[in-house]
């Protein structure tokens, strides 16, 4: 990566910091001149840009930001998940977590080319990880390489996905808990978002982790870049346990919105069962007494004085008789 001309319009830069050999961060003014990362001794360079508001064309163009190909590919607008590694330089695009105040349908990337000497950095729109690691920085947290750089960043998206994993598994706690004492309520409507966000948070772990496996089997970042694959390693163990431990919210969240919807089925079964028994006891009643309202002659008991108390006799027999035959078959409630 060649030195930053300080004369070059860095439109869009959000900010440039650089590192000295302790791994000791400092914000560089606008107005303050790049370090020449030639002549930069122990020390390395972090350029972070809003892609949206910058074109980087012209540093890719020159060679200042690693080998033209792979800035191209990195910083274009592509959004896929992937890292490349190409003549010691190593660039990719990983999943980050939108900040507050980003777009609904905002999925938050991170471009990244990192050389030995310098990583640049980019994101279009509002995502946590570059934000947090610079506050972190500003509060002394030495860092000593671009690859730990990288790590720092990525760390903060594992923390925060899994702090939303917590989330998730705290609210499925307390409606497990309604469900097993048989008061889901409307514990069926809140499942349904749970389950959403876990399968979400899924594909980005499955995305994430399948990026540094990558990098950490690549012969060629292996020989030229042992950092980077050391570092590789350790975010692909976090987050392959984070991805289990998703996987198992999404299934318990499944697991309890099959519970539920059986609780609603035997609930709707026993409501229907005593519609039905209540239906089938007044349907004798109903056709003795539509027999007997008949207005035609010749109808028995239509001059007796206790022709009413007859009828209303027969009526209940019949019912009687019916609920009598219904036992007999063995008909019963659905049960618990």
């Amino acid at each position: 990566m060649n030195a930053v001309p300080s004369t070059a319009p860095l439109t869009g830069l959000l900010w440039a910091m650089s590192f000295d050999g302790d791994g000791c961060g400092r914000i560089l003014a606008p107005a303050e001149a790049l370090p020449d990362l030639d002549a930069f001794g122990s020390g390395f360079l972090w350029l972070h840009f809003e892609l949206t508001a910058t074109d980087l064309s012209h540093l890719v163009d020159a060679g200042h930001v690693g080998p033209r190909p792979l800035a191209q590919a990195v910083f274009s607008g592509d959004e896929h998940q992937r890292v490349t590694v190409e003549a010691g330089y190593v660039g990719g695009v990983v999943a980050d977590l939108p900040r507050p105040g980003a777009r609904p349908d905002a999925s938050g990337r991170l471009h990244f080319v990192m050389g030995p000497r310098a990583l640049v950095s980019g994101r279009r729109g509002l995502v946590e990880s570059p934000d947090a690691t610079r506050a972190g920085v500003e509060g002394g947290q030495p860092i000593l390489s671009p690859a730990l750089l990288l790590e720092t960043m990525v760390g903060h998206v594992v923390a925060a996905m899994s702090a939303t994993g917590q989330r998730l598994a705290e609210e499925l706690d307390g409606i497990e808990d309604r469900v097993l004492d048989g008061h889901a309520g409307d514990d069926r409507r809140r499942l349904g978002p749970i389950r959403r966000n876990a399968v979400r948070l899924h594909r980005q772990l499955l995305g994430l982790a399948a990026v540094f496996h990558r990098l950490e089997e690549d012969d060629a970042a292996r020989h030229l870049h042992g950092p980077a694959v050391e570092a590789a390693a350790r975010l692909s163990q976090r987050l392959d346990a984070l991805d289990r431990d998703v996987n198992l919210l999404a299934e318990r969240a499944r697991l309890l919105q099959e519970e539920v919807a059986a609780r609603v089925a035997e609930e709707s079964n026993r409501q229907l069962y005593v519609l039905s028994i209540l239906s089938a006891l007044f349907l004798p009643p109903t056709f003795i007494t539509g027999i007997f309202g008949m207005n035609v002659k010749g109808l028995p008991l239509a001059d007796d004085p206790q022709g009413f108390l007859i009828v209303m006799a027969l009526s209940v027999a019949s019912g009687a008789a019916t609920y009598g035959i219904i036992r007999a078959l063995g008909i019963r409630p659905p049960r618990d």
